[in-house]
């Protein structure tokens, strides 16, 4: 009865989500607290929600600081300089405008947030693209690889979302990949120079443009010029410890971001009422992917504690050849690419990761592998291209294009970064064979 009951929950949640019946925190809510009582757990089920939430409290912490202080960086001008700088050291050199795109949408995503990053880098751009007569669609494919590469950071959704499911810390899932990202973001830039090429190439059989005054046009135009000053210097040393100490596990995450951001206010923002209205500013991007963390914590703190996820688990395990499920990690790895344009991130990571994860544990296999392999296939394609991601609009919209000729334009390039990302974590030991 309990595998059925999950699978019935599994099957509701996907329909809710994907059908845009109810919102994401409704449906992570109410269906696993129907299911439980239709189970019989009755008040237990109050438990199971709360120690769900407490299990995710890590995660939720380490979002909304990470999101509050890269925001007060932004606000404070910390990126503005080297946007300003890239954009004008490209000049009209194809390959260097793809090239310095692919860095600034690099430089924007430290944020962790797709929306914020595509409304640095593309009207940072356009007008570049623009003049040159450059076809936008390159403006969006390499921004859209760049972005989709750096989501693989602790701090990004899908590792969030991972991390929340299975219930571990984002470190476990993202320290390990953090060489199979680095090799990402390395076939980014070369892809970026073969994207360039092309457009060198299209635009030669074209009547050539003055290029003389673009680094002007653009640089004054499209990028805010913020001073490099003391406080600046000051903002990029605080930025640079706390990654250090992210990535060497001196704290736990989520305390790095909250001393980070505590530091942060006090340095730029002096005054108590403009720290609160910083606080302010951002708190409505982070409080919804916080809340979304929560009911995620409820929904598996339910499907785990009351049984239905082990019995689904152990039902697949029997239905799939043990040989199988003990490789599940590099299936995934591929699969969740194509995955990711049918599965919005939160019923991929929430509906279908948990199940697959305890499926490979219960075969001998890696569930906390099966959750890199996931944010190696979702980074690159269910972010920036899958129509069932909102800031997919965003991209398409400010640069012009359509969403077909889009995705047509990039998933074949991002599914290369995908593949280099998979041999890369295998060769680093993140996932096995």
């Amino acid at each position: 009865m309990l595998t059925w009951l999950g699978v019935g929950t599994i099957i509701v949640l996907l329909a809710l989500i994907l059908f845009r019946v109810t919102s994401v925190l409704v449906a992570l809510t109410l269906v696993p607290i129907a299911a439980g009582l239709a189970g019989g757990f009755g008040r237990e089920v109050g438990t199971f929600a709360l120690d769900g939430i407490r299990s995710v409290v890590p995660v939720a912490s380490l979002f909304a600081f990470a999101v509050l202080y890269f925001g007060v960086m932004d606000d404070a001008g910390l990126f503005a300089p080297v946007v300003r700088v890239l954009v004008r050291m490209v000049k009209a050199d194809p390959v260097k405008i793809t090239v310095g795109t692919a860095a600034i949408a690099t430089i924007a995503h430290l944020d962790g947030a797709g929306a914020s990053t595509f409304m640095i880098t593309v009207p940072a751009m356009l007008p570049l693209y623009s003049r040159l007569r450059m076809d936008p669609l390159t403006l969006t494919c390499t921004t859209a690889l760049a972005a989709g590469t750096m989501n693989i950071l602790p701090w990004g959704g899908p590792t969030a979302r991972a991390a929340s499911a299975l219930h571990v810390s984002t470190n476990d899932v993202f320290l390990p990949v953090l060489p199979a990202m680095i090799a990402g973001l390395v076939g980014v830039f070369v892809m970026s120079i073969v994207i360039g090429r092309g457009e060198r190439r299209r635009l030669a059989r074209l009547t050539p443009v003055d290029a003389d005054t673009i680094g002007e046009d653009v640089g004054a135009a499209s990028v805010a010029d913020r001073r490099v000053d003391t406080r600046w210097f000051i903002n990029l040393g605080l930025t640079i410890t706390a990654l250090a100490a992210l990535f060497t596990s001196i704290l736990p995450p989520a305390i790095v971001f909250i001393v980070a951001a505590a530091v942060a206010l006090l340095v730029n923002y002096p005054n108590a009422s403009r720290q609160r209205e910083r606080i302010t500013a951002h708190g409505s991007n982070a409080m919804l992917m916080v809340t979304t963390i929560f009911a995620a914590g409820v929904f598996t703190g339910i499907l785990t504690r009351s049984g239905m996820l082990g019995a689904m688990s152990a039902a697949a395990a029997g239905m799939l050849p043990q040989g199988a499920l003990r490789h599940l990690p590099i299936g995934m790895a591929v699969t969740s690419m194509p995955l990711s344009l049918a599965f919005d991130p939160d019923s991929f990571y929430f509906g279908l990761l948990p199940v697959l994860a305890n499926a490979s544990q219960a075969a001998g296999g890696s569930s906390i592998e099966v959750a890199r392999a996931a944010v190696l296939g979702q980074m690159t394609t269910g972010f920036p291209v899958s129509p069932l991601t909102p800031s997919t609009f965003l991209l398409v919209g400010l640069a012009g294009v359509d969403l077909g000729d889009h995705q047509r334009r990039t998933i074949g390039y991002a599914f290369g970064i995908t593949i280099l990302m998979t041999v890369a974590a295998v060769l680093f030991r993140a996932i096995g064979i």
